[in-house]
C-alpha cells in the first residue's frame, strides 16, 4: 500500500493544482514528501497516532491526501490559493518560508527584523507578514505543545510545520546575495532546463535523486544510521538556520562561474554532483529533524509510546 494515502480532491482545487508551477514550492513537491515520509518513520508510534488525528480534519482540499508527505505540501498550496487578481495568502505568508541571512553581512537577528514577539492574543497563523521561518516555527511548535490551543489553530501549527522545517533546510531559503535568495542568478546545466539557481535546488537537484518520493525517502532512510540521528537530532531552528546559510554560502555561491555573454551561469558535472550530495544530507536531517520536533512538541499532550 502506497505511504501517501489519497483522497478525493475537489474539482477546483484539482485546477489550481494542475496549473501550478513547479518553480512555485520550495524543494518541489518531491522534497517535501520526502522530508515527510522520513519524519513518518522516526516519529514516535503516539506522536504518528495524533498527527494523523489532526490532518485528518483538514477540509482545505488542497492537498491530495492528508498523510505527513501530503500535508507537508500544504503551505504552499494555501499561499498559492488565492483567487486571480488577489493577493491576500501570499501576502501574509510569503515571507514566513524563508530568512534572508545577506551573504556579506551574515545577521540572523536582522534578517528575523529582531524576533518580535506575537501581539497578545494573537495565533502564530495570523502572526505578521514580515515574521522569517525561523520564528514561525519556533510560534507554531509552541502551539502545537499546548494542550489550550484551539482544535483548528493545532491543525494550521502543524501543517505550518510540516513544511516550513524543511524549507530551512533549503540552503537558498537561508540566504541572499542581492538576488532574492538566487532567483535572480540565470543558470544552465547539462540535461537539465535553463532556469534559476533557486529552482535549480528546489526542485532540478532533487528529482535526480528519483521521481518517486516514496523510493527516494527509502533510500534516504537506508543512509541515515543512529549516529547520524541522534547528531542531526540536537540543536535549535536558529541553528539549522545559520548551517543551511553556511552550506549556501560555500556550496551554492561559493562555487558559482562567472556568467556567461547571456549572463547566465554554466553549472558543470562538479557542481551538480557536489549539489546533489548536499541535497542529499539536507533532506535527510529536515526529516530527522521535523521528526524530533514533533516528538518534543507533542510529548506532553500525547500518552507516551509503549
Amino acid at each position: 500500500m502506497s505511504l501517501l494515502r489519497s483522497h478525493r480532491v475537489p474539482r477546483w482545487a484539482a485546477c489550481l493544482l494542475l496549473s501550478w508551477p513547479a518553480a512555485a514550492f520550495a524543494w518541489g513537491d518531491e522534497g517535501h514528501q520526502v522530508i515527510g515520509l522520513i519524519a513518518e518513520r522516526y516519529i514516535a508510534p503516539a506522536t504518528r497516532a495524533t498527527i494523523d488525528a489532526l490532518l485528518e480534519t483538514d477540509a482545505s482540499g488542497l492537498t491530495a491526501g492528508r498523510s505527513m508527505a501530503w500535508e507537508s505540501t500544504w503551505a504552499d498550496r494555501y499561499r498559492d490559493s488565492d483567487p486571480p487578481g488577489v493577493h491576500t495568502r501570499r501576502r501574509a505568508t510569503q515571507a514566513w518560508h524563508y530568512v534572508d541571512i545577506e551573504i556579506d553581512a551574515p545577521d540572523l537577528d536582522a534578517a528575523c527584523g529582531g524576533h518580535p514577539p506575537l501581539p497578545p492574543g494573537i495565533p502564530a497563523s495570523a502572526g505578521p507578514p514580515e515574521d522569517c521561518v525561523v520564528d514561525k516555527i519556533r510560534q507554531f511548535s509552541g502551539e502545537l505543545a499546548d494542550p489550550g490551543t484551539a482544535a483548528p489553530e493545532r491543525l494550521l501549527a502543524l501543517q505550518f510545520l510540516l513544511h516550513l522545517v524543511g524549507d530551512l533546510h533549503q540552503p537558498l531559503h537561508a540566504a541572499d546575495h542581492f538576488d532574492h535568495g538566487g532567483n535572480g542568478v540565470r543558470v544552465r546545466a547539462e540535461h537539465a532546463e535553463a532556469g534559476n539557481l533557486h529552482h535549480y535546488w528546489d526542485a532540478v537537484f532533487v528529482r535526480r535523486l528519483g521521481r518517486a518520493p516514496e523510493e527516494v525517502a527509502a533510500q534516504l532512510i537506508g543512509e541515515i544510521s543512529p549516529r547520524r540521528r541522534l547528531e542531526w537530532s540536537a540543536g535549535s531552528p536558529e541553528d539549522w538556520a545559520r548551517e543551511s546559510f553556511e552550506i549556501a554560502r560555500t556550496r551554492a555561491y561559493g562555487p558559482l562561474p562567472a556568467a556567461g555573454a547571456h549572463g547566465s551561469r554554466w553549472l558543470d558535472d562538479a557542481y551538480g554532483a557536489a549539489a546533489l550530495e548536499t541535497v542529499r544530507r539536507q533532506l535527510e536531517k529536515a526529516g530527522v529533524r521535523l521528526a524530533h520536533l514533533l516528538d518534543a512538541a507533542l510529548a506532553d499532550v500525547v500518552p507516551s509510546a509503549p
